[in-house]
């Protein structure tokens, strides 16, 4: 199964040997639950927030980013605004309790008919 970012995120901190506090620390006095929040995932890191921890776990910022799982908030509500249909699917989506493994079976299932084209 693969790993939240917040799972990542400690994992990382724990191979450079650094406690919560510490780590809080090097990142310029941050609390140190934040950072636990973070990694429980109760919260997401900023992209600023990203760019301070990278370093300081010893990754680039690209594998950072790649584990963020947060949906394209700001891109979601551009299209929204664009087209209200996606809002009104997103509505229905959730009042159905449609899980996301059902959402990717539809998205794969999509993209084969169009490669079939």
């Amino acid at each position: 199964m693969a790993k939240t970012f917040g799972q990542r995120i400690r994992e990382l901190r724990e191979e450079q040997d650094l406690s919560l506090r510490e780590f809080a620390k090097k990142l310029g006095g941050l609390s140190a639950a934040h950072l636990s929040d973070i990694e429980l995932g109760r919260r997401f890191p900023s992209e600023e927030l990203l760019a301070k921890m990278a370093p300081v776990l010893r990754v680039e910022i690209a594998e950072l980013q790649h584990l963020d799982s947060r949906p394209p908030v700001e891109e979601i509500r551009r299209l929204a605004e664009a087209d209200p249909t996606y809002g009104i699917a997103l509505r229905r989506m959730i009042e159905k309790n449609i899980s996301p493994a059902d959402i990717m079976k539809l998205v794969d299932k999509k993209s084969k008919e169009e490669d079939k084209k």
